[in-house]
């Protein structure tokens, strides 16, 4: 027998070469996403959609899922059951338990869920959705508002428009978060965050001051009651459509005002 051949150590980077190395998964879901969501915030049918983009209407859909700007009462069935059962069980068996429920095939419940892999994510995280999607959110909630403006939708407004920068009567910028509970449940609290310390205001407090407008334009915000916090109730209706302000304050609030259908 010969000498045994002396082991030779491994190069790092070596073995089998991509066929493609340019191909990029991510970069290219990305990209029809991003495709997807503009021609759909145009308010193209899922099939236009696929027809523009040369895709199936069901790979549009669960695009659009992803990117956390489509909804419908299935899709939300097949999310809250499957996030649901996914607590206790692994991706798989969580498909097919999902299925079992809403009696759907196992096929119709993983087309309602996002992309395993991917940029954009179904969350209202900010850092998790790009700024087209947010985008879409804000508007579509706003647009259901309209359609019809109950408590609820209303609410659906506010979580939209969260991390979103505003102006209160005197043009002092500020933002607000809102956070989670044990629940998992968003809490009916906003933290102003203006300065160092945040500033918490209850929903109630913006229900109180939604029924206290009287006039389309507002004077100023002690017009919509004596409320803690008014003072940022003031610059969010405003910057939502729901009031109008004197011209003078129009200059220090800088946000173009949408007027109420």
């Amino acid at each position: 027998m010969g000498e045994k051949r002396a082991y030779k150590a491994r190069k790092p980077g070596g073995g089998r070469k991509k066929l493609k190395p340019e191909y990029d998964a991510g970069k290219n879901l990305k990209e029809q996403m991003d495709a997807a969501v503009a021609l759909y915030d145009s308010e193209m049918s899922l099939q236009a959609i696929a027809d523009a983009l040369n895709l199936n209407p069901i790979k549009v859909r669960k695009l659009l899922i992803t990117a956390g700007v489509y909804e419908s009462e299935v899709a939300e069935k097949v999310k809250n059951t499957f996030e649901e059962y996914r607590e206790t069980q692994d991706y798989k068996t969580s498909i097919l338990s999902t299925a079992n429920t809403l009696k759907l095939s196992k096929a119709s419940v993983t087309s309602y869920l996002p992309y395993k892999k991917g940029v954009y994510f179904p969350s209202t995280e900010k850092e998790k959705i790009s700024v087209g999607a947010e985008r879409q959110r804000r508007y579509r909630a706003m647009k259901l508002w309209r359609a019809h403006p109950t408590e609820e939708n209303l609410w659906g407004v506010v979580l939209a428009y969260a991390g979103i920068k505003f102006k209160t009567y005197s043009g002092l910028p500020f933002s607000y978060e809102i956070k989670k509970g044990r629940n998992g449940e968003y809490t009916k609290e906003l933290w102003i965050d203006r300065r160092e310390k945040s500033k918490s205001l209850a929903w109630s407090s913006i229900v109180l001051a939604l029924g206290n407008i009287k006039e389309e334009v507002v004077e100023r915000p002690k017009a919509l009651g004596n409320i803690r916090g008014v003072t940022y109730i003031y610059g969010m209706f405003y910057r939502f459509g729901l009031i109008d302000v004197p011209d003078e304050v129009k200059e220090k609030m800088g946000h173009p005002k949408t007027r109420k259908k």
